[in-house]
């Protein structure tokens, strides 16, 4: 009887550099060392059956990802995550594995955390926060179809800057999914054009969301 499974993992410190096509690989040689009784897809070329919700971009962390799998059989959840987190490297570790309740293209938001460093984070906040006031706020966005001109103004109603010692923190809901997508490094590469701040940022997924804010599960 085959089953549906969601696999729920982080992928935070240097995993965050790898790539989401070296990370497929990565999750399909983990689910064979950990034998799982895995269902491959039917014809020619066969492989595993793998899809990812929503791929980070290189350099972001995820807290909460999502990878789902079908099996051949039932196997307990705890079981498959002890398994697959003897045999995956540092840094990427799976957290539980449950039933696939929502579908990726269900997805709407995505939350984001983000930290700049400064040593003076106070005056750094105030600014970053005049500047995600203006309106219109427009940045260049790249997409398949060339460099478009964006209004980010409108997408930023779920952002908040604080200060905080040596850094500035920004928590952010963006638009994502298949039909609409904002990245935070547009926030980042927008701040640079306008404040000319070149400091290196961290960032980090902290969840996905549907068209309610409820989280994806």
């Amino acid at each position: 009887m085959k089953k549906d499974i969601r696999v729920w993992f982080s992928k935070t410190g240097s995993a965050r550099f790898i790539s989401h096509l070296d990370i497929m690989r990565c999750m399909t040689r983990a689910v064979r060392r950990a034998h799982l009784p895995l269902w491959y897809t039917q014809g020619f070329n066969s492989r595993v059956y793998m899809t990812f919700a929503l791929p980070l971009s290189l350099g972001v962390s995820g807290l909460r990802e999502s990878m789902d799998l079908r099996l051949e059989e039932e196997m307990a959840g705890q079981e498959i995550a002890d398994r697959m987190n003897r045999v995956l490297p540092p840094d990427i570790h799976i957290l539980e594995v449950t039933e696939p309740k929502m579908k990726p293209g269900e997805i709407e938001f995505a939350a984001y955390q983000v930290q700049i460093p400064s040593q003076d984070s106070q005056k750094l906040a105030d600014d970053i926060s005049s500047l995600f006031a203006r309106e219109p706020l427009p940045v260049e966005k790249k997409s398949k179809h060339g460099v478009l001109t964006l209004d980010l103004h409108p997408e930023l109603d779920r952002t908040k800057v604080t200060a905080e010692k040596n850094a500035v923190h920004i928590d952010t809901v963006l638009p994502a999914g298949s039909n609409f997508n904002i990245s935070p490094t547009l926030l980042i590469s927008c701040i640079k054009t306008y404040l000319k701040v070149e400091q290196p940022a961290q960032i980090v997924r902290t969840g996905l969301y549907n068209a309610a804010m409820q989280p994806f599960a």
